[in-house]
């Protein structure tokens, strides 16, 4: 952590499923994909923690030299508002959380779980992504519905990719040789899952996802907002029940559900330059609700000095980004094209010299982000 340089990065994927495997990178170009029945996640950290010592793919010598784990949580809800050290009241308080993220923070808890029976005297950290929109005020977070439901079950907006919207918003400030206190910024996560997030003075005021992470922009296979009462006459109409209506709204919507063809917005764009009408609309959609809440956002922060743009789609799709940008000229953006045109995974500003409000690519890193607070709280512990 001294120079903050990665001495290895991989995924386990296929979890308990066929054809589980597992993908190591170390900072030298060493790569490797290594094939085996993967059963659960303790497992998955087992073959993890065997490659990274391994003689011939490993980047350390022994478990003696993890000082420390850092997990990335998705769903904290208003009981952390900040990173914390892992202890068992902690992890109480994660398991209540589950009701508000049962597809995520079940499988975190399993990390967890499976570093304590590993690694049992190795300190935890978690990395709440709900964590940095705590800032928000009621009135950005509560919903117009009776407020016993907030009270009782703890409905309202929380927001997601908190560490990705802190990280780039940050690392902008830091590019324009700005205090972010002196800043207004509007953060653009754009993925397969995607949220805006409104920074001021270093601080979310708002963010687009909510309670889950299906409202706000349209997605890869969300729907982002829609209309309640549309969602309950089709759950009539179709005569579907709970789970199969979230199903639909989190996993068949979207960019999918409008192009019919994929999730992946490159699939889409090949389709929409060989005129499939339908590719054509879901990208001058998702375009139009990208523009659309950051109209929003600078209301809400009384005016903007940048526009950041991340995520996978955000760093590599230039065309996304121009359709975003263009027309924007009244806000005080004045897009240099032949600049943006073809930029990918760069840090680069992308407007003219002389634009009243900057737009920048920044590549997120939300990995450093949950290094430097488990670095952070490590340290303040001894």
């Amino acid at each position: 952590m001294d120079d903050e340089s990665v001495l290895a990065k991989g995924i386990v994927e296929k979890i308990g499923l066929n054809g589980s495997f597992i993908k190591n990178e170390r900072n030298d170009g060493d790569k490797v994909t290594l094939n085996g029945n993967i059963y659960d996640h303790q497992q998955g950290i087992e073959y993890m923690l065997g490659v990274l010592t391994s003689e011939r793919h490993g980047s350390i010598k022994t478990l003696e030299e993890i000082n420390a784990v850092g997990h990335r949580v998705v769903h904290g809800a208003e009981a952390f508002k900040t990173s914390v050290s892992i202890t068992d009241k902690v992890i109480d308080k994660m398991q209540e959380c589950v009701d508000l993220a049962p597809l995520h923070n079940p499988p975190n808890l399993k990390g967890i779980y499976a570093i304590t029976n590993l690694l049992p005297n190795v300190p935890q950290v978690g990395v709440f992504d709900t964590a940095f929109h705590q800032t928000m005020e009621p009135k950005s977070y509560m919903y117009a519905i009776p407020y016993a439901l907030y009270t009782k079950h703890g409905v309202r907006r929380y927001g997601f990719h908190g560490s990705s919207h802190r990280y780039v918003s940050t690392r902008v400030a830091e590019l324009m040789n700005t205090d972010l206190k002196d800043l207004k910024v509007i953060t653009c996560h754009l993925g397969n899952g995607a949220s805006i997030a409104a920074i001021k003075n270093g601080k979310s005021i708002d963010t687009s996802m909510g309670l889950t992470p299906v409202e706000g922009l349209m997605m890869g296979t969300r729907c982002g907002d829609l209309d309640v009462g549309a969602l309950t006459f089709i759950m009539q109409k179709e005569v579907i029940g709970v789970a199969a209506t979230n199903t639909l709204v989190n996993k068949h919507s979207g960019v999918l559900g409008i192009s019919g063809i994929s999730s992946d917005m490159r699939d889409v764009e090949k389709a929409a330059e060989k005129g499939n009408e339908r590719a054509i609309l879901a990208l001058r959609m998702y375009e139009y609700r990208i523009k659309k809440y950051i109209g929003a956002y600078t209301a809400a922060l009384g005016g903007v000095d940048v526009i950041v743009f991340t995520g996978g789609i955000g760093e590599n799709a230039s065309e996304t980004r121009a359709n975003v940008m263009k027309d924007m000229e009244y806000l005080g953006v004045d897009l240099d094209f032949e600049k943006n045109n073809g930029l990918r995974s760069k840090e680069a500003e992308i407007t003219k010299a002389d634009s009243k409000v900057k737009v920048w690519i920044i590549p997120t890193n939300e990995e450093l982000v949950i290094a430097r607070d488990t670095l952070r709280i490590i340290k303040e512990k001894k």
